[in-house]
C-alpha cells in the first residue's frame, strides 16, 4: 500500500514511517519541521541526540534495503499538499502533521492561533486533496483522547445512544477540550465526520491517550534511527518528566491534588495501531472512532512508580505536589471504552517497573544532554 505520513520527522511519525515500511508499504513522509523550531523557541531540546530527517531517511535505506520518500513543506499551505497528493497518489494517510503541545496553545494568544490555524487549516487541506486527487485514500487520523475531557460518565469510542423525549439517536459523543491544542483536535473530528457524510471520505480517528517510550524494533536498529525524548513542561509528558527530575535528584512535580487520570500506551502498541488502522481501513463514507490506549493510570500512580522504580536504583526520589498550572480537575471519574482495536488484533504492552526502568537507564546515559531550566511549569491556563 502507498502510505502518506504527514508529521513523518516527528516523536511518532518517525518511528511508524520505518515500521510501515519494514512491514512492506510503500512509504513517504511530509514535514515541515516545526516539532524541532518550538523546541528551539522554547529552549528546550531532546534528551536523545537525533539526526536530521534527510539524515534517517538515509541511515534507514542503509540498515533496511528500503527507501522512504520525502516532501518538505507544510500542509497548511493548499498547493502544496495537492502537490504531496498529486505525485504520490497514497492509498492511506497517517495524520500526525500537527502542533501537539497542550501547553503550548496555552502561552498566549499568538501560540493560540498558530496552533488553531496549523491544525485546523492543515486537515481542511487534506481532506480536500482526498476528495479531489485521491478519493479512495483512508484517512487515518491521530486525534486525542483529550476532546473528550473529564465527564462523570463512562466515555463511548466516538458515539453515544441518546434517549431524549421518546426518541433515540447516536450521536457523536459529547466534546469538552481542556485547552486550545485539545479544542482544535475537535475541530479537526468535526471536519473529517461532515467530510465521510457529505463527500463519501473514509476515514479512521484515533483518540490516543498518553505515549511513552522510545524503543521500537525499527528504532533498536541503528541509534541514527532513535526518536526525539521530550521532558521539558511544554512538550514533555509528565511520565518523562517524573524520569528526568528522578534522574537528576529534582523532585517529582506532580499538579495539584494529583487525581488526573488518563490513557496511555506504549509506543509500540501506537506502531501496533496504526497498521492495524492502515492495513483494516474504513468503507467509503464510513467514521470510525477508536479509543487509542490501553490502560489508565492518575499522575499520582505514575510519580510513585517513578520513584519506586527510583529507589529500587538506589535514587533517593522525593514527590512535591505543586499548584497546578492548568485549568482542570484534579480528582475525577475517569473510564472510557477501548474496544474495538483490541477487536481488531492489538496485543497491549503495559506500563510495567521494567519498562520504568529502561527510561531511567535511557535517561542516566544522556544525563549531560538534560536541560534543568525548561522543567518547572511556567505555562499557566490562567495567567493572572
Amino acid at each position: 500500500m502507498r502510505v502518506l505520513i504527514l508529521g513523518g520527522d516527528g516523536y511518532l511519525g518517525w518511528p511508524t514511517a520505518m515500521h510501515l515500511s519494514e512491514a512492506g508499504h510503500d512509504v513517504a513522509v511530509v514535514d515541515n519541521f516545526l516539532r524541532r523550531q518550538m523546541s528551539i523557541e522554547l529552549g528546550a531540546g531532546s534528551l536523545t541526540p537525533i539526526q536530521s530527517l534527510h539524515e534517517r531517511i538515509t541511515a534507514w535505506k542503509e540498515v533496511s534495503g528500503k527507501e522512504i520518500e520525502l516532501f518538505v513543506g507544510d500542509i497548511a499551505d493548499g498547493q502544496f499538499v495537492d502537490e504531496v497528493f498529486t505525485n504520490f497518489r497514497p492509498e492511506s494517510i497517517v495524520h500526525y502533521g500537527e502542533q501537539p503541545s497542550a501547553p503550548y496553545s496555552m502561552i498566549d494568544r499568538r501560540h493560540a492561533v498558530s496552533t488553531q490555524v496549523n491544525n485546523v487549516v492543515g486537515t481542511l487541506n487534506v481532506l480536500y486533496a482526498i476528495r479531489d486527487i485521491t478519493p479512495e485514500a483512508h484517512l487515518v487520523k491521530l486525534g486525542t483522547m483529550g476532546e473528550y475531557g473529564t465527564p462523570n460518565i463512562d466515555i463511548e469510542e466516538g458515539f453515544i445512544e441518546i434517549n431524549h423525549n421518546g426518541r433515540t439517536d447516536t450521536l457523536p459523543f459529547p466534546k469538552m477540550p481542556g485547552s486550545m491544542y485539545h479544542l482544535s483536535k475537535v475541530h479537526d473530528s468535526h471536519n473529517i465526520h461532515f467530510a465521510c457524510r457529505i463527500w463519501g471520505v473514509k476515514a479512521t480517528d484515533l483518540n490516543q491517550g498518553v505515549v511513552y517510550g522510545i524503543r521500537t524494533p525499527e528504532t533498536d536498529l541503528d541509534e541514527r534511527l532513535c526518536t526525539r525524548f521530550d521532558y521539558d513542561e511544554v512538550l514533555g509528558t509528565a511520565l518523562n518528566r517524573f524520569c528526568v527530575q528522578a534522574v537528576v535528584g529534582y523532585p517529582l512535580t506532580v499538579y495539584g491534588k494529583g487525581g488526573q487520570t488518563r490513557g496511555f500506551l506504549n509506543i509500540v502498541d501506537t506502531m501496533q495501531c496504526i497498521k492495524l488502522a492502515v492495513e483494516n481501513p474504513a468503507t467509503e463514507g464510513e467514521y470510525r472512532v477508536f479509543n487509542q490506549f490501553t490502560e489508565q493510570w492518575s499522575v499520582n500512580q505514575l510519580a510513585e512508580l517513578v520513584a519506586k522504580v527510583g529507589e529500587r536504583a538506589g535514587i533517593n526520589v522525593v514527590i512535591e505536589k505543586v499548584n497546578d498550572p492548568r485549568i482542570e480537575a484534579e480528582e475525577h471519574y475517569y473510564n472510557a471504552t477501548h474496544t474495538k482495536l483490541l477487536e481488531l488484533g492489538l496485543h497491549p504492552n503495559l506500563l510495567t517497573e521494567d519498562v520504568v526502568e529502561h527510561l531511567i537507564e535511557t535517561i542516566k546515559r544522556y544525563k549531560d544532554r538534560i536541560l534543568l531550566g525548561p522543567i518547572a511549569p511556567k505555562t499557566r491556563w490562567d495567567p493572572r
